[in-house]
């Protein structure tokens, strides 16, 4: 019997990879299960409740027809509480039958700046963990995954337990490799050359590419799995029926055999993530932001509001798919099918998914998301009109947010809001955005894209004075 640890036990992971290995379980194929916890004491009651029902828990999926469909997970055989000095994790981790350590942290958890290098100086909770180990104590200020990798595979190369697969499972172009570049950087600092080498023989780091619709769960979808199951069920939660994960072969201590329940597993990841970064997630954000501005709760809404739609559709059409898809390097999907498909599913009203939840971390999603287009157009002398219209909406957000008029509680691990503050203060926000450069990198200050931004700045004006009239 082989262990997949997992760091991260929230919605996304219990809707995504755990329903991977439950259905490899339920095929007859046992050979894997998953163990899993939190690096940090949140979701104490959820993990209160899959701790008393052995790690099960129900998964509603819904259709864009609104079809429901209730499947009962057991692939989470050891559910890890939270402890300070993650002891139970270490141990998991350090076990020679534990063979893939994966984790789901979100984009911002990784710290890493336009070039790849860890922001030391922006992301005081990095270096707290890193002085943390360094003194073998335990980080007051929250663990990063880097100082609980540290833990962990110190713990394994002391034990001898072998060879382990570090799977990243967030949102991250080339998130194995960043991930792994992060992690290498952090024992850097440490100064651990032991621990390097070690990582170096003993470790890979596919890049895969994640994607399914989880909302936050709700009170009403234990209500609803009560109703069609009976079953009480606190830690119960739902998704989009849509599912994808395409993940490169490189591991290195063996691994399940997903591709038999609909994983694929490729050579390169590089154009399915670059077709979800900028398709799915850049639109979904200019979505949510838009959403909001409109006085708008929900994805659903805006996506079937004709305005806001367009501005998404004209996104991918005019700006984005153009950049994917050259002669010179073809793109192996059909990428205005993948436009149309991405938007039908953020048309789902079953999935009562909130403009909170996906509008949270534009600090982190400018520079990951929505920038990499801008800089290759502007490279090839072509317009960038469209996908302007994406930063210059999170700025009016940003403006609405620093008035204190968003009706929501705004999350961002990568924003300064200090810095967040004084873009909004200053005499010419546009110019001030637009200098930032831990969201545009080389770009920050670009005439081609002060001019671009304030246009599309005029636009989203126009937008927001028609929508809040009266």
């Amino acid at each position: 019997m082989f262990t997949m640890l997992h760091l991260g036990l929230g919605s996304f992971h219990r809707a995504h990879q755990a329903l991977y290995i439950h259905q490899l379980r339920e095929a007859g194929d046992t050979r894997w299960q998953l163990a899993g916890g939190n690096l940090r004491p949140d979701m104490a009651d959820t993990i209160a409740a899959l701790q008393a029902q052995g790690g099960a828990y129900t998964l509603e999926t819904v259709t864009p027809q609104g079809e429901r469909s209730y499947t009962r997970i057991t692939s989470i055989k050891h559910v890890i509480g939270y402890q300070p000095d993650l002891a139970p994790l270490i141990a998991v981790g350090a076990d020679a039958a534990t063979r893939i350590v994966s984790f789901t942290v979100t984009e911002a958890g990784y710290y890493l700046d336009a070039k790849n290098q860890l922001d030391w100086a922006g992301f005081p909770e990095l270096k707290a963990d890193l002085e943390a180990v360094r003194a073998g104590t335990v980080s007051a200020s929250g663990h990063t995954i880097y100082g609980a990798l540290v833990r962990l595979l110190r713990a394994r190369m002391a034990n001898g337990a072998g060879a382990v697969t570090l799977l990243n499972c967030d949102n991250l172009r080339h998130n194995g490799d960043r991930s792994r570049s992060g992690l290498l950087q952090f024992i850097d600092a440490l100064g651990d050359a032991a621990l390097k080498a070690w990582v170096e023989a003993h470790t890979s780091s596919p890049n895969a590419m994640v994607d399914r619709i989880t909302p936050r769960p709700t009170p009403e979808v234990a209500a609803r799995v009560k109703a069609a199951t009976g079953v009480d069920d606190p830690a119960a939660l739902m998704g989009e029926s849509f599912i994808q994960w395409v993940i490169e072969d490189r591991f290195i201590a063996g691994r399940p055999a997903w591709e038999t329940v609909g994983v694929e597993m490729v050579a390169s990841v590089q154009a399915y993530e670059e077709a979800k970064i900028r398709l799915l997630n850049a639109t979904h954000s200019c979505i949510a932001w838009a959403g909001t501005l409109a006085g708008m709760l929900y994805i659903h809404e805006g996506t079937h509001d004709a305005e806001i739609r367009q501005l998404a559709f004209d996104y991918v059409t005019d700006d984005t798919i153009p950049v994917l898809d050259t002669p010179e390097h073809p793109c192996p999907l059909n990428l205005a099918l993948y436009r149309d498909t991405v938007l039908d599913r953020f048309g789902n009203p079953a999935i009562q998914d909130t403009n909170q939840r996906v509008a949270m971390d534009g600090f982190s999603k400018i520079p990951g998301f929505i920038a990499p287009t801008i800089r290759e157009r502007l490279a090839r002398g072509e317009g960038i009109a469209s996908v302007s219209m994406l930063p210059a909406l999170f700025l009016a957000y940003l403006q609405r947010w620093h008035r204190g008029q968003i009706p929501y509680t705004y999350q961002d691990q990568a924003m300064d809001p200090a810095v967040a503050h004084a873009i909004c203060e200053a005499a010419d926000p546009v110019v001030a955005f637009a200098a930032d450069r831990p969201l545009w990198g080389e770009l920050a200050g670009d005439a081609r894209l002060v001019d671009a931004l304030r246009v599309a700045d005029g636009r989203v004006q126009d937008f927001v004075a028609r929508r809040t009239a009266g």
